[in-house]
Parts: structure tokens; C-alpha cells; sequence
């Protein structure tokens, strides 16, 4: 059996299914892992969520913040913006079969054996895994209850930027969700900071990536995310991105978790433009 983390893949199933047989993927035999935003942007939300839940056991899929968007859009508390693209999800005979089954993927899987874990954005510098465990755990509860549309009302925004273990309630949830989620640059005490979305270097002086923070709580750990498409596939200090943007004429990435050295791109020709930084 052979493990392989996949990149944010918008709804470019063409692409996935391309870099799939290029790596030779055989679901009764191997394993993948999709570092989440399975939709929107892309030509294919509902079709790429259909193959990947038809993967069964064979795949794992953490939530990214395009796919929480959905879930908020299809509850009547978000509105679905102009780029846009998963209005045949929300169109679909089985929408509530697909949408059903997207709010219950996890925010972090963590694998002891394989030594991986893995999250859409991150992890911020101040938790260990087990305090990373605890509210991915708390946020998924409430996503798989029988009122898991309210935690759409509460969602988004900023704030609080600074993680405490005091936080509660909304509060604490939401910089949990922004965290797993959304996170990319902080300050090196931690300090969650929405703004730039850049790479590395065209920050503001007094921001970090969240993998770059001295003293990082989870440095132990061997962190695969996506989110991060003007990163490209990145390893540094533990950690691996692999949003190499697909979706903008980049390439879709498969990375070994068997062999981590072993990388395979698939160029993409894109279906949308980059938008200005």
C-alpha cells in the first residue's frame, strides 16, 4: 500500500484524475490524503466530490475554507461570490447526499504510524498536537450535529487573532476555523494575521509564516497542508505544502507519504487568472 497527500484540487478533476494515473493510484491497494477546497473555482465541484466520496476507506480529506464556504452558501448564510463555481453542487439531485457528506470530513487527521499530519492551512505556532486534536475535535462536533447550520452564523471574521486557552464559546471555535483553515502569516508571538496572502518575502516585516515561528509548539511534527497556492510545493522545517496552484496554471501535486522525497507535479493550463497580490 502506498500513501499519497494530494493538493488543493478546486474542482480540476480532469487534473486529478490525469495525476492519479500518473502515480498509478489503485484504490483497492493505496491510500490518499487531499489537503481539502475539493470545490469552487474550478469546472467540477460536484463530480469531484462524487469521486472522491466514492473512494471510500481509500481516501481522507480534511475541510478547507472553500469547502466550509459552500456549506455556508448552501445554508442561506453566506453569498456565493462572482468566481464562484459550485452552483452544480447546489443544484444537484443528490446536494444533500454530497453536502452531507463534505460537513463530516475532519479538520485534522493525524496518523501516529505513517508519522504525518494533516490539516488544509496549518497548525499555529502556540499549539502541540494535542491542543490541535481537542478543537478540531470541538469544531467537527458541532458540524455533524443536528444544528451544524448555526456554526455558519458565527464563522467568519478576523477575530480574535491571538489564541488563548481561555478563549470560549464562538470565540474560540472561530479561531480554530480560521486557523485550520485560512491561516498564513502570524507574528512570532503567534498572532494570526488575515492580510497578506503573498509569498514568503512579500510580507510586512513583522509577520512570519506560520511554519517559519521560532519555538513552534509542533516542530515535532511532519505537517502537510495546502491552502497556500502562491507557495507552491514547499518543504521546510518539517512541514509540506502542496498547493501549487492548480487552479491558476500551476500544477496539482502528489506528494509519498512512504517516500517523501518522491514528489510528482501535474501542469495544469488553468481555469481561472490569478488574482492581483
Amino acid at each position: 500500500m502506498t500513501t499519497w497527500a494530494i493538493g488543493d484540487v478546486h474542482a480540476c478533476l480532469d487534473e486529478l484524475q490525469a495525476l492519479l494515473e500518473r502515480i498509478d493510484f489503485h484504490p483497492e491497494r493505496d491510500r490518499l490524503w487531499f489537503v481539502g477546497d475539493l470545490v469552487n473555482r474550478g469546472p467540477h465541484s460536484a463530480a469531484t466530490l462524487r469521486f472522491v466520496r466514492d473512494l471510500g476507506d481509500a481516501a481522507v480529506v480534511v475541510l478547507g475554507n472553500h469547502d466550509l464556504h459552500l456549506l455556508a452558501a448552501a445554508h442561506g448564510s453566506r453569498t456565493p461570490r462572482g468566481k464562484d463555481t459550485f452552483d452544480d453542487v447546489l443544484d444537484a439531485p443528490d446536494r444533500e447526499a454530497l453536502l452531507d457528506w463534505l460537513r463530516r470530513r475532519p479538520l485534522l487527521h493525524h496518523d501516529a504510524e505513517l508519522g504525518f499530519t494533516l490539516v488544509h492551512a496549518g497548525l499555529p505556532p502556540v499549539w502541540d498536537l494535542a491542543t490541535a486534536q481537542q478543537l478540531a475535535g470541538e469544531v467537527e462536533a458541532l458540524l455533524r450535529a443536528p444544528d451544524y447550520a448555526q456554526v455558519f452564523t458565527w464563522m467568519y471574521g478576523d477575530e480574535p487573532a491571538a489564541w488563548s486557552p481561555a478563549l470560549a464559546g464562538t470565540e474560540r471555535h472561530r479561531f480554530a476555523i480560521n486557523a485550520f483553515t485560512r491561516m498564513r502569516y502570524c507574528t512570532v508571538d503567534g498572532e494570526l494575521d488575515f492580510g497578506p496572502s503573498g509569498p514568503p518575502g512579500s510580507q510586512p516585516a513583522d509577520l512570519r509564516p506560520w511554519f517559519d515561528v521560532p519555538g513552534r509548539a509542533n516542530a515535532d511534527l511532519r505537517i502537510v497542508f495546502g491552502h497556500w497556492s502562491t507557495l507552491g510545493y514547499r518543504h521546510q522545517a518539517g512541514t509540506y505544502g502542496l498547493d501549487a496552484g492548480c487552479l491558476w496554471g500551476g500544477a496539482l501535486t502528489a506528494l509519498c507519504l512512504d517516500d517523501p522525497a518522491r514528489v510528482v507535479q501535474l501542469d495544469c493550463t488553468g481555469h481561472q487568472q490569478p488574482r492581483r497580490r
